[in-house]
């Protein structure tokens, strides 16, 4: 797989945690378009990026989800980091429940990233 920059690899981070529960709520897809709003101040087209994701079976989620998050790591500051481990917090809870497939996967992440 070839290496993501920072802004990819959030957008592959981002559209796991949200799909890890089995439901991808609306709410969940308005956060990701104000992230990708903000980290792609020009039109980008991510239909690439979308299909790898559709294409994951359920059990290679975890690998490619490691995969993307030290693609963000290289690619970031821990400021950076620290900001977005921020935003999936809040991805998670947006549909006002976390399922321990989230929480799982929000822990990988501040531990990959030696956040606590």
């Amino acid at each position: 797989m070839q290496k993501s920059n920072k802004s990819i690899a959030g957008y592959h981070l981002s559209m796991i945690l949200s799909s890890v529960d089995g439901e991808f709520a609306p709410e969940e897809g308005m956060m990701i378009q104000q992230y990708l709003a903000e980290e792609f101040p020009f039109r980008m087209n991510l239909d690439n990026e979308l299909e790898i994701l559709a294409l994951l079976r359920p059990e290679e989620w975890k690998d490619h989800f490691e995969f993307h998050a030290r693609c963000f790591y290289d690619d970031s500051t821990e400021e950076e980091r620290k900001k977005f481990v921020q935003f999936s917090k809040s991805l998670i809870k947006a549909d006002h429940k976390v399922t321990d497939e989230e929480h799982t996967f929000y822990k990988l992440l501040k531990n990959m990233w030696h956040l606590e």
